[in-house]
């Protein structure tokens, strides 16, 4: 028996807070032999598959995810700086077999898409405002770590997971501080800024410094500054009761489910506002997110960045002698960017969470792609990483750029889902 943990029950525990792609087709004989009058009647062949093409393929690559236990259900986005492209729900929201289905307006916890649609943002925004500066030593907001031979750890260390710092177990009875004061006397694991080891301790403290800033919380900053402007209604830290029914399960450990609460135990620690996880959106929500962030910093004349903070929040950062690419916040070439698939071209960025959701976004190509799952099995994370790549591999096939086919390429309209669009031309 599964059990079930929903964000109104956590108030109690926690502080406030194969596209089938065919190269050789089967030749049949033209003709059979007569069937002898005294055999028994046979059953006529199964009906051979038929390749899926278009938007098809996508189908294809989720019924199979869902098939082999990969996932219960999920939702696609494909999108560019104008709006969706492709948009599909697939499957339930949980394993369970009375779970309702997946709909594009299902609220799925994003995991450490935090890290990218709330924590990042907000320190560039706090950047922008010359309220900080990414150059700042940690000591400067953080005196807890005076003494502690940290005095060149910088915000910008943090962002892009070079500061030295491991994770480690926080207190329950005082995450916060324990996170803190763990963080300050640890000893640096390499040298700062040149060793690359993605930590969440990094954005826990990140979450901290905006609140130290500015006054304000990460979720009520985001929310005013981000989340209203750009009309994503449905992105929260705690969803309200009345998002409660519209939430996917995640599942935890021990065969544990969440609904409406973070999956990621540290998140539930801090009462499920975190720099590193918590955040809860669906795939509307992040086109929104995705297509300001292409449109540098503006929606639908309401602008929440500037020009030169997306640009510097996406640009290339290196580590691991150049192995490894970062931006701030935002990965771009790593062990975590399975969902960059084939087809995204090297200027692109993204991220990934641990529940199952993914986002990348390549502004060469203008283009974008939201995937959000339930994810059931968590062990097979090469084959989950390959299904996310597939994903994004088909949907650059799908959505060329606007000048690599003369007139542009536009999905079939025949698959069940919503194609709205396409590059060059846009369906109606």
């Amino acid at each position: 028996m599964i059990r079930c943990i929903t964000r109104i029950a956590l108030i109690l525990l926690l502080p406030a807070s194969a596209a089938v792609r065919a190269d050789e087709t089967l030749q049949l004989p033209s003709s059979l032999p007569p069937v002898p009058q005294t055999a028994p009647a046979q059953a006529s062949p199964s009906p051979l598959p038929v390749p899926a093409t278009g938007t098809g393929r996508i189908d294809l690559l989720f019924e199979g995810a869902m098939g082999r236990g990969l996932i219960a259900g999920g939702a696609v986005l494909i999108g560019d700086r104008e709006g969706a492209l492709f948009e599909k729900a697939y499957g339930r929201t949980s394993a369970e077999m009375n779970a309702p289905p997946v709909a594009l307006d299902t609220i799925f916890d994003i995991a450490s898409l935090t890290k990218v649609l709330a924590t990042t943002p907000a320190v560039l925004k706090l950047a922008e405002e010359r309220r900080l500066s990414l150059v700042d030593p940690l000591i400067k907001w953080f005196p807890e770590f005076m003494g502690k031979d940290k005095d060149d750890l910088l915000v910008m260390n943090l962002l892009t997971h070079t500061s030295g710092l491991d994770d480690f177990s926080l207190s329950s009875s005082a995450p916060l501080q324990s996170a803190i004061a763990g963080a300050a006397s640890q000893r640096l694991n390499g040298g700062i800024g040149s060793r690359f080891k993605y930590a969440d301790i990094n954005f826990i403290l990140l979450a901290e410094l905006v609140r130290r800033v500015s006054g304000e919380t990460l979720d009520v900053y985001t929310a005013t500054r981000f989340y209203a402007p750009l009309g994503m209604r449905d992105t929260s830290f705690k969803p309200d009761r009345g998002s409660i029914s519209r939430c996917a399960t995640t599942v935890g450990d021990g065969k544990a489910c969440y609904v409406g609460v973070p999956q990621d135990h540290t998140a539930r620690l801090l009462g499920g506002v975190a720099g590193h996880a918590g955040l809860f959106s669906t795939v509307r929500d992040l086109e929104r997110f995705c297509r300001m962030i292409l449109n540098e910093g503006e929606l639908d004349g309401r602008r929440v960045l500037s020009e030169r903070a997306v640009r510097q929040m996406t640009a290339p950062y290196f580590s691991r002698g150049g192995q490894v690419v970062r931006g701030l916040g935002w990965d771009r070439a790593s062990p975590f960017s399975s969902p960059r698939g084939n087809g995204f071209s090297e200027v692109s960025f993204g991220h990934t969470g641990f529940t199952g959701s993914s986002i990348w976004i390549d502004p060469a190509a203008d283009m974008f792609v939201v995937d959000l799952t339930s994810r059931i099995d968590y062990r097979r994370t090469r084959e989950f990483n390959q299904f996310r790549g597939e994903i994004s591999t088909v949907a650059a096939e799908l959505f060329p750029p606007e000048g690599g086919v003369e007139q542009g390429r536009t999905p079939d309209r025949d698959t069940g889902g919503a194609a709205r669009g396409g590059k060059g031309i846009r369906l109606p």
